[in-house]
């Protein structure tokens, strides 16, 4: 999230603060409207240096200047905001002083970071973080146990006093102290059941709760804590010490059956046995979503007749349990839409043989993992309501289900799957994998609605960009910067509210189709240099054109083909010669490309040449200025290296060579060049 939107939800006095930075010295509409793109510039940087700062300046006015264009072509002048107004403002005051221009940036972006730092300190104070809301159950927890210690000997004390009473002639007193120590213990009981009671509704309406939403989150990519060591030691703790009251309590009554106690304790029996309804009914959960072993990487996605994976747990882990909890699986189970709406696909899955949870795992838990499963298309659909849904927007459940049954309770126990989508071909993924992202953002509670793209809510920029970024993340170890996402901002936003509707994210031409295709393109060949940051990747012709045209001759970056759908990767270099600068660009890079020579030896092998048979390879410098050999170096296929050829099987081995013919000089932002493999 970019630094300004965080100043955006602070609230109304240091918002009070943040305006006041910017009074007399820059207009807070400029800065409101550029936010993403100042914040990716270097402006310490600039304010030291002349070139970066009319280089970083000029980026600016290209920018206003592209979205005053489209706003002519559209028509849509005044309705959005004062662009030629803007770009009059920056042109006044600082064409002729960039300096000054990088000067107030710098400043202004600082105190802006220590106004947010002041407001997170005062956040701490207020609201607890996740850590330490977790420590502070942790002690509740082990403050419950210590005190069912305490009570244990207090019980095995009193065990002892009734045994003496019984071998001697009661006394009155002697009978007094008896019942008022039984009282205090009753009274103990109930203590630790009210603390109980506390941690239980912590356990199962908030900690729980939190934890399937952030496993909600991690199967879309967000690089969130999943691990469920904790809630599995505070469940055992808890169902432990609740079964310990319960043994506990029926000691007292065996032995004090003349007292007045009876009533009092069947209450506390009673109490204590909802408390442990309750926090087992909500134990069993799924560790590992349904996923297939071919996409390991978008779970939730089924294909028909392909296995799959499930993993349960069953978080109160008390060798009283072990080998008593049998679980089933059941496709959509107990939903309507299943029912009622015309058209909709029923599922079998062709093994569901119940497991039994037992300790097979290396943290010993209660756990069964479901590998044999896959999903199968009933025979005939129902009739009923009628909806235009296409396979890939059809959402199902799995249900896992168990009646458990121990010392007198019994509770049916159900825990289930987030929505999944069910594929008939396998060119149905992005489809399927933007339905699951979009259902997943914005379908975060229960009941879950299976129609929920009949008419599915829109998602803003900031959600679309941050499930974004976290693609990349997932699948090459780096998300993408504000830079990045300002230019696919453009691609997905065309709502005058800034809100990204599902029927023009969804549509096969769209550019998640063309994302799609370049993570696909990085998973396969690009993982490492898209990692170390070497791949700028989503930056425009004429971006491209402004971070190259004040560098030396040879300087290049790689980003990503805006034309090619199924995934594509560019060079871009800047060549200086009688006083002219012009930006290249290599034909686009496919997949096919790719494997036949990676682009790190690409880089190093290209040529360009003339008529006369001259050739010299025109990238030097990485950008900003990083030499290709200390950029690519640790890359390079050195045992295909062209002087380690050696002869096989009586041939010298083909080595494939990018090569151009020398560029014609073209118009500036470039188009790109014909690239031939030889």
């Amino acid at each position: 999230m970019s630094q300004w939107r965080e100043l955006l939800k602070l609230d109304s006095a240091l918002q009070g603060r943040v305006s006041q930075l910017y009074e007399g010295k820059f207009p807070r509409e400029i800065r409101h409207y550029l936010c993403v793109l100042i914040e990716g510039h270097d402006w310490d940087l600039a304010a030291s240096d002349e070139n970066e700062a009319s280089a970083c300046f000029l980026t600016l006015i290209v920018f206003l200047e592209e979205q005053w264009n489209r706003t002519v072509q559209e028509n849509n002048i005044l309705q959005g905001p004062d662009l030629q107004g803007m770009k009059d403002y920056l042109l006044n005051h600082f064409q002729h002083e960039p300096l000054n221009l990088a000067e107030i940036l710098s400043e202004c972006l600082k105190e802006e970071r220590n106004i947010l730092a002041s407001a997170s300190e005062t956040q701490c104070v207020g609201s607890p973080t996740m850590e330490q809301k977790g420590r502070e159950l942790d002690v509740k927890v082990k403050e419950l146990k210590r005190q069912i210690l305490e009570l244990k000997k207090e019980l095995m004390s009193l065990e002892e006093l009734n045994e003496k009473l019984e071998c001697i002639t009661v006394v009155e007193s002697e009978f007094n102290f008896n019942t008022q120590t039984e009282q205090m213990v009753v009274q103990q009981i109930w203590n630790i059941l009210k603390m109980a009671e506390q941690i239980v509704a912590t356990l199962t309406d908030v900690e729980l709760p939190e934890w399937k939403l952030r496993q909600q989150m991690a199967c879309i990519g967000s690089p969130v804590d999943t691990c469920l060591e904790h809630l599995q030691e505070w469940f055992t703790t808890v169902a432990g010490v609740l079964l310990q009251v319960n043994n506990e309590l029926q000691k007292l009554q065996d032995q004090n059956k003349k007292s007045n106690l009876t009533g009092p304790m069947a209450e506390i029996e009673k109490f204590s046995w909802s408390l442990l309804t309750k926090l087992l009914a909500n134990a069993l959960v799924i560790e590992k979503q349904p996923v297939m072993t071919s996409l390991p990487q978008r779970p939730l996605i089924l294909k028909t007749g392909v296995r799959f994976t499930v993993t349960v747990r069953f978080l109160a882990n008390l060798p009283a349990f072990q080998g008593r909890i049998k679980v089933k699986p059941v496709f959509d189970k107990d939903v309507e839409e299943a029912n009622t709406v015309t058209g909709f696909r029923q599922f079998n899955l062709d093994k569901t043989d119940s497991k039994v949870l037992d300790v097979n795992t290396p943290d010993e838990g209660l756990v069964a993992e479901f590998d044999q499963m896959s999903p199968k298309v009933k025979k005939g659909r129902p009739k009923g309501y009628e909806y235009n849904l296409r396979v890939t927007e059809e959402l199902h459940i799995i249900k896992f289900v168990t009646e458990f049954q121990y010392a007198g309770l019994e509770c049916n126990i159900e825990a289930s799957s987030l929505p999944l989508v069910v594929i008939c071909s396998t060119n149905q993924v992005p489809s399927a994998w933007a339905s699951v992202m979009w259902s997943n953002l914005l379908s975060t509670c229960k009941p879950r609605k299976l129609l929920f793209f009949v008419d599915p809510p829109p998602l803003t920029w900031q959600q679309l960009s941050q499930v974004l970024s976290w693609q990349f993340l997932s699948v090459g170890q780096r998300g993408l910067d504000e830079n990045q996402l300002s230019m696919l901002r453009d691609k997905f936003v065309d709502d005058p509210d800034g809100l990204i509707h599902w029927s023009n994210f969804s549509k096969n031409e769209s550019a998640w189709i063309w994302i799609d295709g370049i993570l696909d393109l990085i998973k396969r060949h690009l993982v490492d240099l898209w990692r170390d940051g070497s791949i700028m990747g989503f930056v425009s012709r004429e971006r491209t054109w402004a971070l190259l045209q004040e560098k030396e001759t040879g300087t290049f970056l790689l980003r990503f083909s805006e034309s090619n759908k199924d995934g594509a990767i560019t060079i871009s270099w800047v060549e200086n010669s009688n006083g002219e600068t012009h930006v290249h660009a290599v034909e686009p890079y496919t997949k096919q490309n790719l494997s036949a020579i990676s682009l790190p030896d690409s880089i190093t092998y290209y040529r360009i040449g003339t008529q006369g048979n001259t050739t010299w390879n025109p990238l030097l410098y990485l950008y900003p200025d990083i030499p290709k050999d200390t950029a690519f170096g640790r890359y390079y296929n050195t045992s295909e290296t062209l002087s380690s050829k050696k002869p096989t099987n009586g041939y010298v081995r083909l080595t494939l060579i990018p090569f151009s013919d020398a560029p014609t000089l073209p118009p500036s932002p470039p188009g790109e060049m014909e690239m031939m493999e030889i």
